[in-house]
């Protein structure tokens, strides 16, 4: 691959940041309204406005690990057995097998072998030491919790222990996780913007994530200890709150770029590692995080580029959390490993010119409620509780308007075309587990 040089004749940064199970319309860039406070989101919004956001962009899955699986990867999270967890939950600890093999490729090992510096900061969520962990797959640092959700303030995980890591090493600090991560995310930037070597840096929020914790409600730790689904509180004001404690955090990490002159020549994405869960904002699409519908998968994506991406640009490119990994790597100039080919597509052109869109199918497949998904120009194949469907998504983007019965023979060749992807990857495991944390019996369905 040829890498993409910046002004300064330097390869970029990257920043990579992924919030936890938030919504379409979450972020008021993407339609969402102010809350009591005003804006949830400026410091995004405006990172939308000086560059480029995408109204078609998806996670590689509705749950959080296995889109993390991709990200790093590159790959379709199908090929790895620990990606079939839907997601890996806390009684996987021990385990040699759920979890990212430390011998598979990753983002950042190749982009370290390329010369780059590399950190995690914020959640893992690939599995347990001592077999799995950040520093065997190409991190250099890491700071954040193992599991897939901690409290905010204890940071204890789900069965109750303590979870937040400095390196491999358990670490007791004080205070708001969101403020932690980005505050450590700051600590990095100021160092390696002391060297002469480009970084690369994984940005992983817990937030929105449950438990519904703001910086104001440490008192509320010791009432959710036992049951972090937090089933019995949190509102939409404590959800936007989280959300705007992010994105200050976000600025602070832009004001520290700035500062050091490097934010025009650092690549800075956004996201959101699946859609948005029960307080969140997905209009117009229907549904949300474990759903192969449009609510559960579309998510927001930003890219913010001075060097490179013109401003206030809007593409409807369709692209996945892979897509961003294997982009990242060709501006880098790195390339895949050649046992391990990339599944990502680059969006390299697209960035350089917001109109320059091209095709790119995209294949989902869920082991809850053997769900499937093929997203494919304009048409969407999806099967729930096998139930067949046929949406026009750019018609109809709720998913209410089954055109099957009219469309039988394009429902039948995206179905085809559904099995053949499908047959290029390893079945699901008879022993893999869906994790749903909550039903029916805690809350009405949406």
């Amino acid at each position: 691959m040829t890498n993409t040089t910046t002004k300064k004749g330097r390869r970029p940064n990257f920043i990579f940041i992924v919030a936890d199970d938030l919504g379409f319309a979450d972020l008021g860039c993407y339609g969402g309204r102010d809350a009591d406070f005003g804006p949830v989101s400026p410091v995004l919004d405006g990172l939308a406005a000086a560059g480029l956001k995408f109204t078609q962009g998806y996670a590689n899955s509705p749950v959080c690990s296995p889109t993390r699986f991709a990200l790093m990867t590159a790959r379709y999270q199908y090929r790895l057995r620990g990606a079939a967890e839907e997601p890996i939950n806390s009684r996987s600890k021990g385990s040699t097998t759920l979890g990212l093999p430390p011998e598979h490729p990753t983002l950042p090992s190749l982009l370290r072998d390329e010369g780059y510096r590399t950190a995690l900061i914020g959640k893992w969520h690939l599995g347990y030491p001592p077999v799995f962990g950040p520093l065997k797959s190409g991190y250099e640092e890491f700071f954040g919790p193992m599991s897939g959700g901690v409290d905010y303030f204890s940071h204890a995980s789900n069965n109750g222990t303590h979870d937040l890591y400095v390196n491999d090493e358990e670490k007791h600090e004080e205070g708001y996780l969101t403020d932690l991560i980005s505050r450590r995310a700051v600590d990095w930037i100021d160092r390696m913007a002391a060297g002469d070597a480009p970084f690369f840096l994984s940005l992983h929020y817990t937030a929105p994530h449950w438990p519904w914790e703001t910086r104001d409600d440490a008192h509320l730790a010791a009432e959710v200890k036992d049951n972090l689904f937090h089933l019995h509180g949190g509102n939409i004001h404590t959800y936007r709150r989280m959300i705007h404690h992010m994105d200050e955090g976000i600025g602070w990490v832009m004001q520290a770029l700035q500062r050091h002159g490097l934010a025009d020549d650092t690549l800075v994405v956004f996201t959101s590692d699946n859609g948005g869960e029960r307080f969140s904002d997905n209009w117009p699409l229907v549904g949300g995080k474990m759903d192969l519908t449009e609510g559960g998968i579309r998510v927001p994506w930003i890219a913010h580029w001075p060097a490179v991406i013109p401003q206030g640009g809007v593409t409807p490119q369709h692209c996945m959390t892979m897509d961003w990994s294997a982009t990242m790597l060709e501006a880098a100039g790195a390339s895949a490993h050649p046992d391990y080919p990339l599944d990502g597509v680059s969006l390299l052109p697209v960035l350089r010119e917001p109109g320059a869109a091209f095709p790119r199918p995209l294949h989902w497949r869920m082991n809850h409620r053997g769900q499937r998904a093929l997203r494919e120009g304009r048409w969407k194949y999806l099967r729930v509780d096998g139930n067949d469907y046929l949406f026009d998504v750019v018609a109809d983007e709720r998913e209410r308007a089954n055109l099957a019965g009219r469309e039988p023979q394009r429902l039948e060749r995206m179905r085809a075309a559904w099995e053949a992807w499908n047959a290029e990857m390893p079945a699901i495991p008879a022993d893999a587990t869906v994790s749903l944390g909550y039903g029916i019996k805690d809350m009405p369905q949406r």
